[in-house]
């Protein structure tokens, strides 16, 4: 079928700011994971854990300030849509949405409340023979420990979010079709006119650059 008799519309819908959070978020999990068990590697998780805490700042300052399926406004709805969604889900009558669906805002919501308590807690932590987050000295040593427990149970439970959210995006292209990755990858979907709708508001990338240089900054004020 020629381009011209094309009925399916491309929409962008997420822009390079969300997408280079999104897989930068991935790669550095994929290390914090592989970088957390060796005393000799464990200064490389420190660093990597500011990179995570930049990461996580930069996507709640554009959660107000990015385009438009990034706000949270667009995609947060109550826990009554929630259940409304895995309802309609169930019945194969789900509604389409451009962006997040009501049930996996929530599940981006917790992944970023866990993301931190992770790094928050790693910058109190103590692996108690070299290693030392740079707020350690503003706590007792019981506290450190402490925080260091919590550091880690929490990376479970971020592991079972992140196992959940893979399974999603398994059950939406295995199931419904719906292939979540390659939007993320290019930033936009080819829909059929009934399910494109006006095109969401994209602003401009370099607004992403100055949010992340605020996120930067602050991390830097800190840790320092």
């Amino acid at each position: 079928m020629s381009k011209k008799n094309d009925p399916f519309q491309t929409i962008k819908i997420w822009d390079l700011p969300t997408r280079l959070f999104h897989w930068s978020l991935v790669a550095l999990m994929v290390a914090q994971w592989l970088t957390a068990e060796e005393s000799s590697t464990m200064s490389w998780h420190v660093w990597g854990g500011y990179a995570v805490l930049v990461l996580v700042l930069f996507r709640l300052m554009w959660g107000f300030v990015g385009s438009d399926t990034a706000r949270f406004s667009d995609f947060v709805r109550g826990p009554g849509a929630a259940l409304e969604y895995v309802k309609a889900l169930r019945c194969g009558a789900a509604p389409h949405y451009l962006g997040h669906n009501p049930l996996g805002a929530w599940s981006i919501v917790a992944m970023l409340v866990l993301l931190l308590v992770q790094t928050g807690t790693g910058l109190f932590a103590n692996d108690d023979i070299m290693i030392e987050g740079p707020l350690y000295a503003w706590v007792s040593k019981e506290t450190s420990d402490w925080l260091t427990t919590i550091h880690k149970l929490n990376f479970n439970l971020l592991l079972l979010v992140i196992a959940v959210h893979l399974s999603a995006v398994l059950f939406y292209l295995l199931v419904k079709r719906e292939n979540l990755v390659h939007p993320m990858l290019s930033g936009v979907k080819r829909l059929p006119p009934e399910q494109a709708g006006p095109a969401p508001r994209i602003v401009n990338p370099w607004r992403g650059l100055a949010v992340l240089v605020v996120a930067v900054v602050v991390v830097w004020l800190l840790v320092r």
